[in-house]
């Protein structure tokens, strides 16, 4: 009786596991001609993984040539005298004598174009241009992070080159406002972000283009907005306020002996408005040059007007930033620029006007 009982419980476990051997046979064929099939479709797909990458256009990964222009074009350079061009220093980076006027154009890659860009005016104490350190290599920094740079070989005021050697700078300084806008479409340049940074005195003249912008001293019968949309002054002479001006350079702009009122007029911080652009200011506090002061009041003459404005101290640098590494000071003027939006388009450009 109980070997009649394990047979005829045999039975079913004998069905059992028939059945459970064909589904783990099913199983396995069918993991099979999945895995064929996997291996089948990678290689249909290799051959396009593999496919070489296109080459980058070198039309759009390389900036073009850089060119340089007469200011003015063909046109007459205002207030000047009939004078022989006796310009010289080129070689050694500080050009003295200018009385032709010129624009160095540096276009970035059309890769990392950011569509803004920046008017350089290198310094010299209105005696010459610092136009290597502070032209030409500065332009290839701006460069670098997509910003269109636009060097500008301005006159050095000379009562035997000018009519009024006071306005002969500023003069050279609205007419690069005028020639990069009027190109803006040609090179692919937003009209409502274009900038302009000084040095040295070139800071003062920066800062006398971003405080008298409303009236033109150039001929301007388009009506081409003069005022640059944001000003960057690197260690600049800002006052012509005996106090604290440089002395070579006031000297240099409105002679020995200036009146009150030309005093008045050229001195930056005297002349600020709720439109003066907004503005970065880098000083080093150690400057022997030119005291940090002509910042600190130009600083506060813009903070009480309203208009945005930032300032970075540096505690030793000395004038020119010579004792710190160019990458400390140039990646603020980089941040600032991204934070404050210069580097994308503003679809609110028209209201900052």
């Amino acid at each position: 009786m109980h070997k009649k009982k394990r047979l005829s419980a045999g039975i079913p476990l004998l069905d059992m596991l028939k059945s459970s051997t064909a589904a783990l046979l099913l199983c396995l064929a069918s993991g099979v001609w999945s895995a064929v099939a996997a291996a089948d479709a990678a290689q249909e797909a290799a051959p396009a993984a593999r496919a070489p990458a296109k080459p980058i256009d070198p039309a759009l990964a390389f900036p073009p040539k850089m060119q340089v222009f007469a200011l003015y074009g063909d046109d007459p350079i205002p207030n000047s005298k009939s004078t022989s061009d006796e310009e010289s220093g080129a070689e050694q980076g500080f050009i003295r004598n200018v009385s032709r006027p010129q624009i160095h154009v540096y276009l970035p890659a059309r890769m990392r174009a950011t569509g803004a860009s920046i008017v350089i005016l290198p310094g010299g104490g209105y005696a010459g241009l610092t136009f290597d350190f502070e032209g030409t290599q500065q332009a290839q920094f701006f460069l670098d992070h997509g910003i269109a740079a636009f060097v500008v070989k301005y006159r050095i005021p000379s009562d035997e080159t000018m009519l009024d050697k006071s306005i002969g700078p500023l003069q050279d300084a609205q007419q690069a406002m005028r020639f990069v806008r009027q190109r803006a479409a040609e090179w692919h340049l937003d009209p409502a972000r274009v900038g302009v940074i000084g040095f040295s005195a070139g800071g003062h003249l920066a800062s006398t283009l971003a405080t008298h912008f409303s009236k033109a001293y150039v001929p301007n019968p388009d009506g081409i907005d003069l005022r640059p949309d944001f000003v960057v002054l690197v260690y600049p002479v800002i006052s012509m306020q005996s106090d604290i001006t440089h002395a070579g350079s006031r000297e240099a702009l409105l002679g020995t002996a200036p009146s009150d009122e030309q005093v008045r007029r050229f001195s930056s911080e005297l002349q600020v408005s709720e439109r003066t652009p907004p503005t970065l200011l880098l000083h080093a506090t150690d400057d022997q040059l030119v005291d940090v002061s002509n910042s600190l009041r130009y600083y506060e003459a813009l903070r009480h007007a309203g208009v945005p404005v930032e300032m970075r101290l540096f505690e030793k640098g000395q004038h020119g930033f010579f004792l710190m590494p160019r990458t400390r000071w140039q990646s603020t003027i980089i941040e600032w620029l991204t934070s404050t939006g210069w580097l994308h388009s503003r679809p609110d450009a028209a209201s900052l006007k």
